[in-house]
């Protein structure tokens, strides 16, 4: 990310936010040792400790901790002034780096790449895929500009553009008698052992609470922490999944899904944005694509 004032202090506000050397590294992929050096020299120039170390990463020591604040202002002014300069011809420019969830990434990759390419040829656009945590997690760190986000039903935030509702469904193994099913009420579904992600998530709090609307315990035959991982074991077996991910060819070969009814579930995909920079051009302009794109490639 370029900026107008020295990238040393760029450093030092990743490296306060995060509390550690190696999660600094990693969000602005670059080496540890980097930053170790470039914290040091920060520190001989200033005179004093900005950091003491701990058992868990760093801390902020009292001086650290006085001028955080203001570094955090000057590098965010710092930024946009940048952002303000490189913009000054209404020409969207710049890095934007944008996370999208593996179900979304064979129809929307692509197409959102070609199209940004197209329209702002002075923007570069990273794409990066993961799990709804691991790219919620990102996009808090600051390694994320924009991101797509599940969201189990209305509790997306009012910040958070709905692209679109993908129906839960019940992931069955092709040949059992279920698979002979159009519909499953969710009381019924409440009875079978169950491939969920491990807790704390939000699809776990969700069916946990409607079954003790019914009076019942959702029933646990394994936990797998993705959306690959619990078709696979749903295929062997190991109980039934339910998710909104589309099966793919090869899953197709060994499982089929059924409608859950009575209530049917369902989950929203949702535009997240960082809070660790500022609204840049290009920034607004990606944001604006994804919004007007991924609605209509997400239901085809």
């Amino acid at each position: 990310m370029q900026t107008i004032l020295d990238s040393k202090w760029h450093l030092f506000a990743k490296v306060a936010e995060l509390g550690s050397l190696s999660r600094a590294s990693a969000a602005l992929d670059i080496p540890q040792s980097v930053v170790s050096r470039q914290i040091a020299q920060l520190e001989d120039e200033s005179g004093s400790r900005l950091f003491r170390r701990t058992g868990r990463g760093v801390v902020l020591t009292e001086l650290g901790e006085r001028i955080y604040p203001r570094v955090k202002s000057m590098l965010l002014e710092g930024q946009q002034l940048a952002d303000d300069i490189r913009s000054s011809k209404g020409i969207p420019m710049g890095e934007v780096r944008v996370g999208l969830l593996p179900s979304t990434v064979s129809v929307l990759a692509g197409p959102l790449f070609a199209e940004s390419r197209k329209r702002f040829p002075e923007v570069q656009l990273h794409i990066t895929e993961g799990s709804s945590g691991q790219l919620e997690e990102w996009l808090k760190e600051g390694r994320l500009d924009l991101s797509l986000l599940l969201r189990e039903e209305d509790t997306a935030r009012q910040d958070e553009p709905i692209l679109t509702r993908l129906p839960l469904l019940l992931i069955v193994p092709l040949g059992h008698k279920l698979s002979l099913r159009t519909a499953i009420p969710f009381e019924e579904v409440l009875g079978l052992p169950l491939v969920l992600p491990s807790n704390p998530h939000p699809l776990r709090a969700r069916l946990d609470a409607l079954a003790r609307q019914l009076g019942v315990l959702v029933k646990t035959g394994a936990e797998a922490d993705s959306i690959h991982l619990q078709h696979e074991i749903t295929a062997h077996g190991g109980g039934f999944a339910i998710t909104a991910g589309q099966l793919s060819t090869r899953e197709r070969e060994r499982l089929t899904t059924v409608s859950i009814v009575d209530p049917v579930l369902s989950r929203s995909v949702v535009l997240g944005t960082t809070l660790h920079r500022p609204s840049t051009h290009a920034l607004r302009e990606v944001s604006k694509l994804i919004l007007e794109a991924a609605p209509v490639l997400l239901n085809p």
